[in-house]
């Protein structure tokens, strides 16, 4: 494929429908982003109130800078990432201003205190088996410390105490107001991929419909640029922040179910991939694509979009008629560019099942007696 794809030409009328859809899909994803923000902004700033009053009224320490400090520091990575990163953090905040309160009681402060403390900062998380985001955070706090906050009233832990508080509290915060739904986590990074998904294979039964090259191209393009990076991201994240729930069991059954859409979408997007770079060959070589591959490739696109909907009952469904009406191409031709596509529609077919809660080897056997008795399998 050379140079730039630009895609099918379009009327007047389909540009304009095509400008108010993704101005549409714009506020959706405004929408969505105000929605997925209110949580951490509320975590946030609750956090940091009831650390102050906790510090001020509990421990009696009349200016607990760092203790609203700590809890925003805490919160402050992205929704659903992991607990371990959290609790490095607070521990790294609450370190670097106990190691820096007792170096600056002894040396002082001054360009080279701050490069001393800094640096022992940081080994002694690392001395205690800290991670990259202990050992920052240690070393942030400590030149806090020795610029902002410079103790003068001798060695205290009431910094320390104040830190591991704000850490503390806005772990407990994260718990118990408006927790965290793991699955949810998983789901959202999900959904755009089954979205890319559906619209490569629908992009993919455009081209056969018309039988267009430029069209076949852009399909390739488009399935090639789905990722799973962030599902996969997001699973390990949200298996780990089971543990901050409260009810455990039920969350690892929905992350579980999740997990097994993930494994299948791989090889899903692989095959999709296939399938497109296949029917823009046969276009481009003239060989001839039954309707059926047309109305295959379509019922898979209808399977994605039943999955993005949450409807694995339709969503299996449409899988396996996909699966039956490539079986039947069998029938009809024997062109080698038919016959590659049908066989990775039948495989996408398998994994679209797998993604629908359908077991591997069940998935497998539904296909095949899809083909009917004598058929190929």
């Amino acid at each position: 494929m050379r140079g730039r794809i630009h895609g099918p030409r379009m009327s007047g009328e389909e540009l304009r429908a095509e400008a108010a859809a993704r101005s549409r899909a714009g506020l959706e994803r405004r929408r969505d982003s105000i929605l997925v923000g209110a949580r951490p902004i509320l975590h946030t700033a609750v956090a940091a109130s009831l650390s102050w009053l906790a510090a001020t009224e509990l421990f009696g320490h009349p200016r607990p800078f760092f203790a609203p400090v700590a809890a925003v520091i805490t919160l402050g990575l992205s929704l659903g990432q992991r607990r371990r990163r959290a609790v490095e953090m607070a521990f790294g905040v609450a370190l670097g201003i106990l190691v820096a309160d007792l170096l600056v009681f002894l040396i002082g402060t001054g360009t080279w205190q701050i490069g001393v403390v800094t640096a022992l900062a940081m080994g002694a998380a690392l001395v205690l088996g800290g991670g990259p985001l202990l050992v920052s955070q240690a070393a942030t706090s400590a030149v806090l410390v020795t610029t902002i906050q410079v103790p003068t009233d001798g060695i205290s832990l009431a910094r320390f105490v104040d830190a591991l508080a704000g850490g503390a509290i806005a772990l407990a915060v994260a718990t118990l107001l408006l927790p965290v739904e793991p699955a949810q986590v998983v789901r959202r990074a999900v959904a755009p991929v089954l979205d890319q998904l559906a619209l490569a294979l629908e992009t993919v039964t455009d081209a056969l419909d018309r039988r267009d090259q430029e069209t076949a191209e852009l399909a390739v393009l488009r399935a090639r640029e789905i990722v799973l990076r962030e599902p996969r991201e997001a699973l390990a994240a949200a298996r780990d922040s089971i543990r901050l729930t409260l009810r455990p069991d039920r969350h690892r059954r929905r992350v579980a179910r999740y997990a097994d859409i993930v494994a299948a979408l791989e090889p899903a997007v692989n095959n999709v991939r296939v399938i497109a770079r296949g029917v823009g060959r046969a276009i481009a070589l003239g060989d001839t694509t039954p309707p059926g591959l047309t109305t295959a490739v379509r019922s898979l696109a209808e399977a994605v979009r039943a999955l993005e909907a949450e409807d694995t009952e339709t969503a299996r469904g449409a899988a396996l008629r996909a699966a039956e009406d490539a079986n039947a191409v069998l029938q009809e031709t024997g062109n080698m560019s038919a016959l590659h596509i049908v066989g990775q529609v039948r495989s996408t077919a398998v994994d679209l099942m797998r993604a629908a809660g359908v077991e591997h080897a069940e998935a497998v056997a539904g296909v095949r007696e899809s083909a009917g008795p004598g058929e190929a399998p």
